[in-house]
């Protein structure tokens, strides 16, 4: 089943939610074990179009690979009172492979020209997956910004504490 996420969709998780984007955000490509993510070149404003994002309490390691394009893997782990306590900012290519353990908030961001395609052994249809901490905060703690031709972070004001962004 494919399953289209429009912008609006997403416009909750948005930095500047009222501004001009991507119609099309995303679309997922379900399956029972596994979820193709394609994600739609672009800017939602100045934030690169991204996936709403969201917290798996699947048991497991969950595998991610980047078929096409080019991405950025936001991980952000909260602790029990939902405050940032890690951040960390996966490069995404083709045939890179991330592995992520249960618990973690995923975005998947594109920063490139093409689609940005990723397939993980997720089914992300199911009960084991939420994406309301994320909604109510408007997002992870930092939003990918194109600021001068750049790649920059921007701190999301809905949180008090600011990890540490740190890369694989």
């Amino acid at each position: 089943m494919v399953k289209t996420i429009f912008r609006k969709d997403i416009k909750n998780v948005l930095m500047q939610p009222d501004s001009r984007g991507v119609k099309e955000a995303y679309y997922l490509i379900l399956a029972k074990h596994q979820t193709i993510f394609v994600v739609s070149a672009g800017l939602n404003g100045s934030e690169f179009n991204k996936t709403a994002g969201f917290i798996s309490q699947t048991q497991g390691i969950q595998i991610y690979q980047c078929l096409n394009g080019q991405g950025l893997m936001l991980l952000q782990r909260n602790d029990e009172e939902g405050k940032a306590k890690e951040f960390k900012v996966m490069t995404l290519n083709q045939g890179k492979q991330v592995e992520l353990p249960t618990g973690w908030a995923i975005s998947l961001i594109n920063i490139g020209k093409n689609f940005l395609v990723v397939v993980a052994n997720i089914n992300v249809d199911n009960s084991e997956f939420t994406t309301k901490p994320i909604e109510e905060k408007q997002g992870l703690v930092y939003y990918v910004l194109e600021k001068k031709g750049e790649i920059a972070f921007e701190q999301n004001s809905n949180y008090s504490v600011y990890p540490q962004i740190t890369t694989e």
